[in-house]
């Protein structure tokens, strides 16, 4: 009996057939070209000095290059927003801070993106607290020592004084602004285009004060080109015991602006892939390399799983919407 010839309904039907297993073999090998980690601020800063951290051990454990790419601007929206209209594909990831996920729905009165909905968490990196610090010549001339010899310099002299921060809604403006509202001082805002430019033009005494992150100051001042005068977590940092926190040195109690850093994805990022970039970072901050590197600098390791990190991002949006409004800090 003779086979007919198969017609061309049949001929799709087992070309989707044969399509399927070929596509999830194609998912499953990720990754197969570099992938990206965009930093949304420019090099030198803690967000950068993080991601270049870990892209090296990400490369080693997928055998894939994970390059980092810096894209500055507006606290850090324009490289958040390039990550939420990425292909939701693995290959572009973003280096999120407490700036472009807590911080900056509630400062900018326009949003590119959404932090929550345009997101898919993979993991917390690291928090680290800010530090207060002020150019040590200027420190001399006005006088200041501590915390209350800023703050009483301060009302004494409204205006005059410069604070330098890496750029509108980032961690570092916030932290200033809840210091001036609870301090009931005035200081000028320069916002720079990211840390270390700010930290540039405070070494070169241009500006008088920043609070910045602790890990791209501590080099300065052990170095003693910058004064620290507190830090603004609620607890002292091991890298610097004598330097108090703000609490403790102003008595503002409660007073706690830390900074965190995580690695995120475009919403729609297939899960496995999530779960594998969260597994392998998670790795790499428990190997000594890694996590005494982090520590020595200030930073606080952590590599908390998906599902953890959305639920300190919900959290830190709650917290972080009702400094801005308290403070009073608006970017148009």
């Amino acid at each position: 009996m003779s086979r007919s010839n198969p017609t061309r309904r049949q001929v799709l039907v087992a070309a989707t057939a044969l399509a399927v297993p070929l596509a999830a073999s194609a998912q499953g090998a990720w990754p197969s070209r570099p992938v990206k980690i965009i930093v949304p601020f420019p090099a030198g800063g803690t967000t950068d000095i993080l991601a270049r951290a870990i892209a090296p051990e990400l490369s080693k454990a997928f055998g894939q290059q994970f390059i980092v790419e810096n894209r500055a601007g507006a606290g850090g929206n324009v490289g958040a927003e390039a990550v939420a209209r990425s292909p939701a594909d693995g290959y572009t990831l973003l280096m999120g801070t407490v700036g472009t996920h807590g911080i900056n729905r509630a400062l900018y009165a326009k949003m590119t993106y959404d932090p929550i909905k345009d997101f898919a968490p993979i993991t917390l990196v690291a928090g680290v607290p800010n530090l207060m610090v002020m150019n040590p010549d200027k420190a001399k001339a006005y006088g200041i020592n501590t915390v209350k010899d800023f703050i009483a310099y301060a009302r004494r002299n409204p205006g005059k004084l410069n604070m330098a921060s890496s750029g509108n809604g980032t961690s570092i403006h916030l932290a200033g602004e809840l210091f001036k509202s609870q301090a009931g001082v005035f200081m000028v805002h320069f916002p720079y285009r990211g840390s270390a430019p700010a930290v540039l033009d405070l070494l070169a005494g241009n500006m008088d004060v920043m609070f910045d992150n602790l890990p791209s100051a501590l080099q300065h001042v052990k170095a003693g080109k910058l004064k620290p005068l507190a830090v603004t977590s609620r607890q002292r940092s091991t890298v610097l015991p004598d330097t108090p926190t703000i609490e403790e040195a102003a008595g503002f109690k409660g007073f706690d602006a830390t900074s965190w850093f995580g690695l995120l994805a475009p919403a729609g990022t297939p899960s496995d892939i999530v779960n594998r970039i969260q597994q392998e970072v998670a790795k790499s901050l428990k190997t000594p390399a890694i996590s005494e590197k982090l520590v020595a600098q200030g930073a606080i390791p952590s590599g908390n799983t998906p599902a953890e990190f959305a639920k300190h991002i919900d959290a830190e949006h709650k917290k972080w919407a009702e400094v801005v409004k308290a403070s009073g800090a608006k970017v148009d």
